[in-house]
């Protein structure tokens, strides 16, 4: 059984990367331009001045170009080869292909952006990479993640989606006790005509204790 609910998860994450490979242009142009302070600056109200941040999942590049621009240190980081090609071109520095599943660092970020980024896992490997971004993460950092709002998981459109509401994020959560929830909140679709789809986001803080 733990056999094939890895292949099924390694499936998962391969056919994710192709759509997003055979889809880089397409998709870096779709969110490139879009604006996204209000979130952006939320997020950044939490790091001290010229804090280091990782960029989990960075797609165009967009957020990762914003922070460096606050004056920021950034690494960033995605799972698609092509993506990490535009967002190398779009901010300047050298994106780093790198699976969620990858992550090994200790204490080094003082906050992790994964915007629109994990929720391509399973829960049951969301688990395993929650652990790893908390083990990133400095004492006191803060994680940044949102979610589509709603109950599904599964295929939709191609890719692979865990969907969250507040209540299945605070099951979820309960499992993680070196972080506590700063804010979570609901928020609309930024993109054009999209305004309908609903997203959760939270902000989470990494305990001084652990």
């Amino acid at each position: 059984m733990a056999e094939k609910n890895l292949k099924d998860m390694n499936t998962n994450i391969s056919k994710t990367i192709s759509y997003y490979d055979s889809n880089a242009s397409d998709f870096a142009n779709g969110t490139a331009d879009v604006v996204f302070t209000d979130i952006q600056d939320r997020f950044l109200s939490y790091i001290p001045k010229e804090g280091y941040i990782l960029d989990f999942g960075c797609g165009s590049g967009r957020d990762t170009k914003y922070f460096l621009s606050k004056g920021f240190q950034v690494d960033a980081v995605d799972g698609s080869s092509k993506l990490c090609e535009i967002a190398s071109r779009n901010t300047g520095i050298t994106v780093r292909k790198l699976l969620f599943s990858e992550l090994d660092e200790t204490e080094k970020y003082d906050g992790i952006w994964a915007c629109a980024s994990i929720l391509h896992l399973p829960k049951s490997e969301l688990a395993h990479v929650f652990e790893k971004m908390i083990k990133a993460a400095r004492r006191s950092g803060v994680i940044y993640t949102s979610f589509k709002y709603g109950d599904f998981e599964g295929y939709r459109n191609d890719r692979f989606f865990t969907d969250f509401t507040e209540d299945s994020m605070n099951e979820f959560l309960v499992k993680c006790s070196e972080i506590d929830v700063a804010e979570g909140w609901i928020s609309s679709d930024v993109r054009p005509g999209r305004e309908d789809e609903k997203w959760l986001n939270i902000i989470l803080v990494k305990k001084t204790s652990c």
